[in-house]
């Protein structure tokens, strides 16, 4: 059973960092996509960023472009990502989410989602 386990949540103020955790489990893949998501009140889930473990080249929205960063620590089955310079805009609940990756890619992953999901943080930004 595939289990994606999100953490590092809370509120920050504008123009803080947070980091985001997601502990992934049970998937055997040979090649996978994994990344975030979030979604606003309101509002359709957007995609933030995602790794493809076959090319490890990271994919971002282009509204996080040049602020957030993925990373993964395979040794603990985590991904990572940094939040900097939020912004009240960024509030949501961020989803970790991956999929296996059989030519797919991360942009069209971005754009219409994974196939297994995390069931959310929230991350508040106050301004």
């Amino acid at each position: 059973e595939v289990q994606l386990v999100e953490s590092g949540g809370g509120l920050v103020q504008a123009g803080g960092s947070l980091r985001l955790s997601c502990a992934a489990s049970g998937f055997t893949f040979d090649d996978y996509a994994i990344g975030w998501f979030r979604q606003a009140p309101g509002k359709e889930r957007e995609g933030v960023s995602c790794i493809s473990s076959s090319d490890g080249i990271p994919y971002y929205g282009d509204s996080v472009k040049g602020r957030f960063t993925i990373s993964s620590d395979n040794a603990k089955n985590t991904v990572y990502l940094q939040m900097n310079s939020l912004k009240p805009e960024d509030t949501a609940v961020y989803y970790c989410a991956v999929a296996g990756d059989y030519g797919v890619g991360c942009p069209r992953f971005l754009n219409y989602g994974m196939e297994y999901w995390g069931k959310g943080t929230l991350v508040t930004v106050s301004s």
